[in-house]
């Protein structure tokens, strides 16, 4: 967290994205995850033009490693993306997404909403597999005396980030139940978050939906609401740091499914 000062008053910003290593959690389904190397050394060219030298590296991950935003062309319901558009060789191309890709995001500048459910259930991190309710959410904005606007941004602190060290455990974290996650989009939010793997509960299914992910169906392919993942959320939490201007630039990878962000919490 950080501060800075402007005439009127003193305002914090929250960084909200988890540092990218090798050994972060990674999603089964997006393996091999991230990798980055040095490709070029200060000592491999050093005397070839003076004093000076230089050094870069490369970047290897899938889009959906880290801290990161869904497209809407992520998740399809009957190979329909959200808006009606089927899922034509047109659509989904071998260089991607023609419809709802992630470089069609417009930069995120929203009112945003943490809720924090530890501190609704007295507890330091819910249980692993932990699916919260619609009612739990309606209880943490009274608890929290905030209620939730359409076009704001959602985002539900669930502990799980303790676990980020932990493969194993982090994959087994709660998550939002497929009940709530219609709850939060019959409220209009813009797009949600949390410091999970997958904002669902991994392998849950959702008797109503007959499937996993529930939230994924309900948010992006039905309702048009972006989802962030993988969320550093602890220290905005602590800070009870309940109402914040969000702030979220997914990076334009052309017809990409997902980006790497690093969303940040603007506290007045």
């Amino acid at each position: 967290m950080s501060s800075f000062s402007s005439p009127h008053a003193q305002q914090r910003i929250f960084d909200l994205e988890q540092p990218r290593t090798a050994a972060m959690p990674i999603h089964p389904a997006h393996r091999p995850g991230y990798s980055y190397q040095l490709h070029r050394r200060h000592r491999d060219v050093y005397g070839a033009d003076g004093t000076r030298s230089s050094a870069s590296g490369m970047i290897m991950c899938m889009e959906h490693t880290g801290t990161h935003i869904d497209a809407l062309c992520h998740q399809a319901h009957d190979l329909t993306l959200y808006g009606g558009i089927a899922v034509t060789p047109q659509v989904e191309t071998s260089a991607g997404f023609r419809e709802h890709s992630v470089d069609q995001i417009a930069p995120i500048v929203a009112p945003g909403v943490l809720l924090d459910l530890p501190a609704l259930l007295g507890v330091d991190a819910l249980p692993q597999c932990y699916a919260i309710s619609a009612a739990e959410l309606a209880a943490c904005c009274e608890r929290q005396a905030l209620s939730i606007a359409p076009g704001d941004v959602v985002l539900v602190y669930t502990g799980n980030e303790l676990a980020w060290g932990d493969e194993a455990r982090y994959l087994d974290g709660p998550g939002v139940a497929g009940e709530a996650s219609v709850w939060l989009a019959d409220q209009g939010v813009l797009a949600v978050g949390a410091d999970n793997m997958a904002w669902d509960v991994l392998g849950l299914v959702d008797p109503a939906l007959g499937c996993t992910l529930p939230g994924h169906l309900i948010f992006l392919a039905q309702r048009g609401i972006y989802i962030i993942e993988n969320m550093r959320l602890r220290e905005l939490a602590a800070a009870q740091a309940y109402r914040f201007t969000f702030v979220c630039t997914p990076l334009k990878f052309v017809g990409a499914t997902g980006s790497p962000v690093r969303p940040i919490a603007i506290v007045p």
